[in-house]
């Protein structure tokens, strides 16, 4: 047995003045950022110098190739720096074991070969250039590794902070990114984009995003839909980042809300999915939600704000946090299903439905009409934009009929249905027996008499139509709902909000 203490290893792989260096090349491909394998290497070295060969950690846990029958003390001497290699024979075998630092703080592993033939001068290089050549890919595993978790958590701690943001909670969104992100929430209002690709292009996607808007933006991978990306931004000149990135990715779509307060993030939020909608109708596949003409910028502003406020006032008892907190997430859960909503707030489905049914017991109201869920809808995203000037200056609260009388209303609301008219087939009274039906297709086709998939057919031929999407619950569909209520084709609910209390 032979050993040399602390010998130092050139980690330098290529070799030059040898007359077979084939395998000089062969082992610099596997060092190349497509073939950088362990297990890969470890098989190779075993098939050139035609050998037995494995790799174990400090604790004699294997890392690559085929275990074989080693002698521990030799392996123990090799761990603890004592020898830096060792060679052994005997039984017909020949055995070599060769120290590899691994990336883990003062621990080494061995790199053990065992072959029926003696180890010529070919072969020692071949394993002495293998070895080094295993440290170096195991520190670029480790450092890609480390790298990977430092992106995770990196990625986790974006969500939380856009969880902490849709549930108002401002205060605890700018401390936790003040330590990475200095400067970036602070700000009153933003505007809230989301991106949509395809789930295999999202993570490109969203670091193009990262590095369009100079980081100077919260770039969040969407928990709840796999093909999208948020971005909360406070830059004007954000938008145009953005589309500029849709134009170099191709099929991408891009939605952005209106500037809103900080606060209001989840209301923002609903507002650039419902222009994402508009954007697959747009020939440069982009839209923002001050684009299109909505029916709450055509009633009585004032009428409007005391409305709200009435409505909503059962909830005005409760404490700010968990007033806050109820209605972030129904404001979430009537614009999408509960499970999505669940997964952008990062709580459970059911608590997403326990806080909404107490908000329905607040306000007196069912949320499996789809007017009732329009109109509550519209209450929540105008208290969204209250401030209290305009809280003070509004009047009596009239009925939600009276709301929706006024002459710019009734103008939008026709226009937006004729539409429908050009179809040969009834898409208008199809559509207005499915929002009678709670949007629930067979319910529909009994009213009508039809097929429930010709109830379905129907209300898909009309979401080009009117360029909104409606099978999809949203702001997309309550603004229909309305036009149906300003237009007297369905009669509006019946909210009575101070019958109920928590």
């Amino acid at each position: 047995m032979t050993g040399r203490d602390h010998e130092r290893r050139h980690t330098d792989v290529a070799v030059t003045g040898h007359a077979d260096s084939a395998w000089a090349l062969e082992l610099l491909d596997h060092l190349r950022p497509t073939g950088r394998d362990i297990a890969r290497v470890v098989d190779w070295l075993g098939a050139t110098v035609e050998a037995t060969v494995s790799l174990r950690d400090e604790n004699g846990t294997p890392l690559a190739g085929s275990p074989a029958p080693l002698d521990e003390g030799l392996a123990t001497d090799i761990v603890s720096g004592r020898l830096a290699s060792a060679s052994w024979e005997g039984d017909g075998r020949h055995l070599r074991l060769i120290r590899v630092e691994l990336p883990t703080p003062a621990a080494a592993g061995v790199l053990a070969v065992v072959r029926t033939s003696p180890f010529d001068r070919r072969a020692a290089d071949i394993m002495t250039h293998t070895a080094a050549a295993l440290e170096l890919l195991l520190r670029a595993q480790r450092t890609a590794a480390t790298g990977h978790r430092l992106a995770r958590a990196t990625s986790d701690l974006r969500l939380a902070i856009l969880q902490l943001l849709m549930v108002e909670d401002t205060s605890a969104a700018r401390r936790v990114a003040a330590g990475l992100w200095p400067g970036l929430l602070d700000t009153e209002t933003a505007c809230v984009y989301v991106v949509e690709s395809t789930p295999e292009e999202r993570d490109r996607l969203a670091a193009a995003c990262i590095e369009a808007t100079r980081e100077q933006s919260l770039v969040v991978r969407c928990p709840a839909v796999d093909a999208h990306v948020i971005v909360v931004t406070p830059r004007d000149t954000a938008v145009a980042d953005l589309r500029d990135v849709c134009r170099r990715h191709p099929d991408t779509f891009l939605g952005g809300s209106a500037r809103q307060s900080l606060a209001h993030t989840a209301a923002a939020y609903g507002q650039a999915v419902s222009a994402l909608a508009v954007a697959h109708f747009r020939p440069d596949k982009t839209a923002v939600y001050a684009e299109r003409t909505h029916p709450e910028r055509l009633m009585d502003p004032a009428a409007l704000c005391a409305w709200t406020t009435r409505l909503l006032r059962p909830l005005d008892t409760l404490a700010h946090h968990t007033r806050a907190e109820l209605l972030a997430t129904t404001r979430l859960g009537l614009e999408f299903t509960a499970v999505s909503a669940a997964k952008v707030l990062g709580v459970s489905r059911n608590t997403v439905r326990a806080r909404m049914e107490r908000v329905e017991n607040l306000l007196g109201a069912d949320f499996s009409d789809l007017a009732v869920r329009a109109a509550v809808h519209l209450a929540l995203n105008t208290e969204a934009g209250l401030t209290e000037d305009r809280i003070r200056a509004a009047g009596a609260p009239a009925p939600l009929g009276e709301l929706l009388t006024g002459p710019a209303l009734r103008t939008w609301a026709q226009d937006l249905l004729a539409r429908l008219d050009s179809d040969g087939r009834d898409l208008r009274g199809t559509l207005r027996a499915w929002i009678l039906a709670g949007g629930n297709a067979e319910r529909a086709a009994q009213l009508l008499g039809v097929h429930a998939q010709t109830v379905r057919d129907h209300v898909r031929g009309a979401e080009p139509v009117l360029e909104r999407r409606l099978l999809a619950a949203g702001s997309d569909l309550y603004e229909v709902v309305l036009a149906h209520l300003a237009t007297g084709a369905l009669d509006p609910p019946g909210l009575h909000p101070d019958v109920r209390q928590a």
